[in-house]
């Protein structure tokens, strides 16, 4: 048997609050796949990330993650919990440093103070949805959602969602059908749907976003990291008073757990070459487990 120590930690927090939590295992060399899901369930956030030594000069260190229900290739809220407490420990101080995940080699740049923006994949862009198909997972009439004159669109910089545009004001509506999108998800290999309304021109905020993930035990996640930066790719790509490469998501709202994350893409013509997101972090707690 062995003694664990899991840290709680909040991701993407808006002035220390808000923010969507994981938790965060600094030692998990010798952890099995058994034994990191029974750690992630005991946890029972929506993601645990389990930090391992890697294996060669090029990479620092080794990610994987884990849902309630099993591991994941990427995270990026969780991975922002494992490297600012990575940082908060002392084990590493600012600068970049490279991720081995199963979405691939990844850098993670740590600010002074603590912001940390961390690459994703380039883009995928996996399958175009009428307004009909998203509908009535999301409750909110087709004609509602043409009015926007964009399509959902599924996404990956490293787990694949469905983008989808509602029109402002209608993104607290939404009532999420988990039996259809479990399936939907299921049928298109996607992991959930993260819906967005693009703010007025004089907030601050590029757009606010809600974030959906039944299939994986997730009914409403207050900060995703993967998700902003496919929809920094949507917007890049679809809306043009939006391509300035730099955005800021609110997320969480509807849970009354407010997170902040800053996106951007850095483009060569209409190619995408390289996504980043960031966002604080602010530690919970301590979680103290035998497996």
């Amino acid at each position: 048997m062995l003694e664990i120590d899991v840290y709680l930690v909040n991701s993407f927090t808006d002035n220390g609050s808000g923010g969507n939590p994981a938790g965060v295992v600094l030692i998990a060399d010798h952890l099995s796949y058994d034994q990191k899901l029974t750690i992630a369930q005991a946890v029972a956030y929506s993601e645990t990330a389990f930090v391992s030594k890697a294996d060669q000069p090029s990479v620092d260190f080794e990610l994987s993650f884990f849902t309630t229900t099993g591991e994941v290739d990427f995270c990026g809220h969780a991975t922002l919990a494992a490297f600012s407490m990575l940082y908060k420990k002392a084990m590493i101080t600012h600068g970049r440093y490279v991720q081995r995940t199963k979405a691939g080699l990844l850098a993670v740049v740590i600010e002074p103070g603590g912001f940390i923006v961390m690459e994703l994949k380039p883009p995928e862009y996996l399958e175009v949805f009428a307004s009909t198909q998203i509908s009535a997972l999301i409750g909110i009439p087709a004609t509602i959602l043409d009015s926007t004159q964009l399509l959902a669109e599924a996404i990956s910089t490293g787990l694949p969602d469905v983008i989808v545009p509602v029109p402002l004001g209608y993104l607290d509506q939404i009532q999420i059908n988990e039996h259809l999108l479990t399936q939907f998800c299921k049928d298109h290999g996607l992991v959930g749907l993260h819906a967005f309304e693009l703010c007025d021109q004089e907030s601050s905020l590029t757009a606010s976003c809600r974030n959906f993930a039944p299939l994986f035990g997730i009914p409403e996640e207050s900060a995703t990291g993967s998700s902003s930066g496919a929809l920094a790719c949507y917007l890049s790509k679809y809306v043009s008073d939006k391509r300035s490469g730099k955005f800021i998501f609110e997320q969480g709202r509807a849970m009354n757990c407010r997170s902040i994350i800053t996106a951007s893409v850095e483009c060569r013509g209409l190619s995408i070459l390289k996504v980043e997101v960031g966002g604080l972090a602010q530690e919970l707690g301590l979680l103290q487990l035998t497996v």
